[in-house]
């Protein structure tokens, strides 16, 4: 597995670990170091985006899965 598919399943598991009802969609390459992330549940979808760094950066590094959660936690709140 390489950087990019283990910081995706990181992402993915963390979104799963705040509500398993949420779908994301993460595109397959960044546009300005930034992934646009799609978030839905039922009607409501938000977009959030997030450095190329810290999604490759997220299966290794604690403070970056720190605030990756707090932001997806306040994002999948406002859904």
């Amino acid at each position: 597995m390489d950087e990019f598919e283990a910081g995706k399943q990181k992402f993915l598991d963390v979104v799963h670990s705040i509500d398993a009802n949420v779908e994301v969609v993460i595109p397959t390459t960044p546009s300005n170091s930034l992934f646009l992330i799609s978030l839905t549940k039922g009607a409501n979808r938000k977009f959030i985006t997030v450095p190329e760094d810290d999604v490759l950066d997220l299966p290794s590094e604690e403070d970056i899965l720190a605030k990756t959660t707090t932001m997806l936690q306040e994002a999948i709140g406002a859904l």
